[in-house]
């Protein structure tokens, strides 16, 4: 059998100038999935996100490789995108079977009802895979009401609106098939500390999965609804064999958060310390876990760690109430504190609600500058769709909150009007470039990545200067009110 596995392009531009210029990791989820397909079957990945005329090329291969199974990722954002090239799909392979999976497909299948998805698939989809493969040689029925749901079964609309499936025993999960990707296209901006060497700012990056899931409850997180509040964790001597046999020297952990269990991840970089593994790597924590445990990050900045990735969210202690963190100001203070002092790179990241008012975003503006972290991200605080939070704003968007939701894009009615709240919002990402404490015409870089990094920083600056011009002109000018008013008579209302 011939099974392509495609990831989705996206049309949001700011979201093109993020992964045209500083980050774009490789397609892990469909890499994992490919590993649950018998090496008999002829398995290809067709990453659209790094083609330049993505449905030219999708069409063209449909032409050449005339796949018997047809397999998309979807994230929220791209469930248009993934409709509408799965019709065409059947247009022109009318005996070929569609399959969708990914985060909307497991919290909202219903929106997959569609007579040309064959399946869709709730949760992890190695193990499915395979079993929809198995039935299909079979010819037998692929629904099983669980994780994997065909919407022309008569029990599709009831067995789509229960909870995700319970997940998958974390050791049945195979390792990804890496050697269906061409690996050089992607990469990480990578913020070294002055080593008075020219380090590389555009490394080669493998992305890395230890754990999935996370035990905490973050009001804006979807992650936990995703994995029904599971928590599952790779043994460390599993995450280090696969360290050990990546051919990249530089290690993303995509992990929702890595850290959470101490004893495992000092056993981790035990083994990497004891293998004499020498790469380089990026990790998200908590700030509470390192505020606790600054011992495991002086064993982690020793085996490699270069950057970690906090979700600081705010320094407002009502905020981080508001969205149930379960950390406060002083903890923040005191991880950023641990992480500089271990000599560890900070990338602090920051939530915009769509109420701030000018004074939030000038406290937000003298945070990042007393902070000073060595890169900074900010995103606006989108209720993500299979959340309670969607639900409470459901008759609130502005906007088609799944075309728009990439945490970028504001989804419900902003305190300013969406032009003046933009233009804030950029200028938040113009300071952080400023006062970044490594910029790189402050640290040795390679001249090549020096102008590289010039370039699409402006690009991307500009970008977000100018989110506001991806909705409809008549809402560039209107305050919270006029957007409430206009939302509840020709918004975008959605059940959940």
């Amino acid at each position: 059998m011939k099974v392509l596995l495609v990831k989705p392009y996206t049309e949001l531009k700011v979201a093109k100038r993020l992964q045209e210029g500083f980050l774009h990791l490789e397609p892990l989820e469909l890499e994992i999935t490919a590993g649950g397909i018998n090496k008999k079957h002829d398995a290809r990945i067709l990453d659209l996100s790094v083609e330049k005329k993505p449905q030219k090329i999708f069409f063209q291969t449909l032409k050449d490789f005339k796949p018997d199974l047809i397999g998309f990722g979807a994230y929220s954002t791209a469930l248009y995108i993934v409709k509408d090239l799965a019709g065409k799909t059947k247009e022109i392979l009318p005996r070929s079977h569609i399959i969708v999976g990914g985060v909307h497909a497991t919290l909202r299948p219903y929106d997959f009802n569609d007579n040309c998805i064959s399946a869709v698939v709730r949760g992890e989809g190695a193990n499915a895979i395979s079993e929809i493969i198995a039935n299909l040689e079979a010819n037998a029925k692929l629904h099983n009401g669980s994780n994997i749901l065909d919407p022309t079964d008569p029990d599709f609309e009831k067995d789509a609106g229960k909870n995700p499936p319970t997940y998958v025993d974390v050791t049945s999960i195979p390792l990804p098939r890496r050697d269906l990707v061409d690996r050089a296209k992607y990469f990480c901006i990578w913020t070294h500390s002055d080593s008075g060497k020219a380090d590389k700012l555009f490394p080669r990056v493998a992305s890395l999965r230890t754990s999935l899931g996370c035990p905490f409850s973050c009001s804006f997180c979807v992650i936990h609804h995703v994995m029904n509040k599971a928590y599952l964790q790779r043994s460390p001597e599993d995450v280090v064999d696969e360290i050990k046999n990546l051919k990249e020297d530089y290690i993303y952990f995509v992990d929702d958060e890595m850290f959470i269990n101490i004893k495992r991840v000092t056993k981790i970089a035990e083994l990497l310390k004891e293998h004499k593994i020498n790469k380089k790597y990026i990790s998200w924590a908590r700030s509470d876990t390192i505020s606790k445990h600054p011992e495991v990050f002086k064993l982690w900045k020793e085996v490699g760690l270069d950057v970690v990735y906090v979700g600081l969210e705010s320094m407002d202690e009502k905020r981080l109430e508001d969205y149930n963190k379960k950390t406060g100001y002083e903890t923040n203070k005191k991880a950023i504190k641990i992480i500089k002092d271990c000599g560890i790179m900070l990338h602090a990241a920051f939530i915009v609600h769509p109420d701030f008012d000018k004074n939030d975003f000038k406290r937000l503006e003298k945070d990042v500058i007393d902070l000073c972290p060595s890169e900074v991200t900010f995103t606006v605080l989108s209720p993500s769709p299979g959340t309670p939070l969607f639900v409470h704003h459901k008759e609130e968007f502005i906007c088609d909150p799944f075309k728009y939701y990439d945490c970028m894009h504001t989804v419900i009615p902003t305190n300013m009007t969406v032009k003046r709240f933009y233009q804030h919002f950029g200028r938040l990402y113009a300071i952080a470039l400023r006062s970044n404490p490594l910029r790189v015409n402050k640290i040795k870089v390679p001249l090549k990545d020096f102008f590289r990094a010039l370039h699409y920083g402006i690009k991307y600056v500009f970008s977000l200067y100018s989110i506001y011009k991806d909705y409809p002109e008549s809402l560039h000018h209107l305050k919270k009110d006029e957007l409430l008013e206009k939302a509840k008579k020709e918004g975008f209302s959605y059940d959940d």
